[in-house]
C-alpha cells in the first residue's frame, strides 16, 4: 500500500510539492532503515534515465513558451518548457525509487501468500512474484554464465569488438537456463497441487498488526481525500 501511495501520488500531482514530500518523508526513510539507499538510487537512475532525456529533449525545445533560453536550429528552448522537463523527471525518479523500494525489501514467497490469504487468484499472485523475481534471477544467471566461460577462456572484458562478440556465448546458456528454470517450476507446481480446484489452507502468513491495518486504511483514507479534492479543485494547484 505504501508503494502504491507513493506512486499513485506523484503522478495526480502536478508539481513539485507533492513529489518532494512522499520523497522526503517516505522513500528516503525507507531507504535508510532498510539499508538499500545506493541500490535504489543507482536503479532508479538507470530506469529512469532515458526516458528522463527524451522527456528533457522534447519539452525544452518542443513547448511553447514566452522566456527563451537558447535557440537550436527552429527551435526555441523554453523556461516554460524546462520547468515542465524537470517536473515529470522529478516525478519519475520518485517514482522509480518507490518501487525499487518495494522490490528490494519485499520477499516474493510473503507477497504470494498474502495476497492469496486476501483473496487474490493464486495465479494471479503467482505472476506477481515471479516478476519480482525475474529480473534478479536472470541476472545472478547471467553472471554465473560469465564466469564460466571466462574459466574457458571467453574475454568479456577485453575491447568492445571482444565485448560485442561475446555477448551469443553468454546470451545462449541464459535463457536455455532461465527456460530449464521455468520448467522445473511449473513440475514442481504441479507437485504441489498448484492448480487443484477450491480455497488452499495456508500454513504460514506474513505477520499483519492492528498498527500496521490502521496506517494501511489511513494511507488509503489520505490518498482518496486527495485524489478527490485535486479532481473537484477543492485545493488550489500545489506548486
Amino acid at each position: 500500500m505504501l508503494a502504491a501511495v507513493c506512486t499513485i501520488a506523484p503522478i495526480a500531482s502536478g508539481g513539485y510539492l507533492v513529489p518532494a514530500a512522499v520523497l522526503g518523508l517516505i522513500v528516503a526513510p525507507g531507504l535508510i532503515v532498510a539499508g538499500v539507499g545506493r541500490r535504489a538510487v543507482r536503479s532508479a537512475v538507470l530506469v529512469t534515465l532515458p526516458v528522463a532525456v527524451s522527456v528533457a529533449i522534447v519539452s525544452i525545445l518542443g513547448r511553447a513558451g514566452s522566456h527563451v533560453l537558447f535557440a537550436v536550429g527552429p527551435f526555441d528552448a523554453t523556461v516554460e518548457g524546462l520547468d515542465f522537463a524537470l517536473r515529470i523527471d522529478f516525478r519519475l525518479f520518485v517514482l522509480a525509487l518507490a518501487l525499487a523500494l518495494f522490490g528490494m525489501t519485499t520477499e516474493p514467497r510473503s507477497l504470494v501468500v498474502d495476497l492469496e490469504r486476501r483473496g487474490i487468484s493464486r495465479r494471479l499472485a503467482f505472476a506477481a512474484a515471479a516478476t519480482l523475481d525475474a529480473i534478479p534471477a536472470l541476472a545472478e544467471r547471467v553472471r554465473d554464465v560469465q564466469a564460466a566461460q571466462r574459466a574457458r577462456g571467453l574475454d568479456t572484458e577485453g575491447s568492445v569488438g571482444a565485448r560485442l562478440r561475446g555477448v551469443l556465448p553468454l546470451a545462449g546458456p541464459a535463457v536455455l537456463g532461465t527456460l530449464h528454470d521455468v520448467e522445473t517450476r511449473s513440475q514442481a507446481l504441479e507437485a504441489r497441487a498448484f492448480d487443484r480446484p477450491g480455497r488452499r489452507h495456508l500454513l504460514w502468513a506474513p505477520a499483519d498488526s492492528a498498527s500496521q491495518r490502521l496506517a494501511r486504511w489511513l494511507l488509503v483514507i489520505a490518498l482518496l481525500v486527495f485524489l478527490g479534492s485535486t479532481a473537484l479543485g477543492v485545493v488550489p494547484p500545489l506548486p
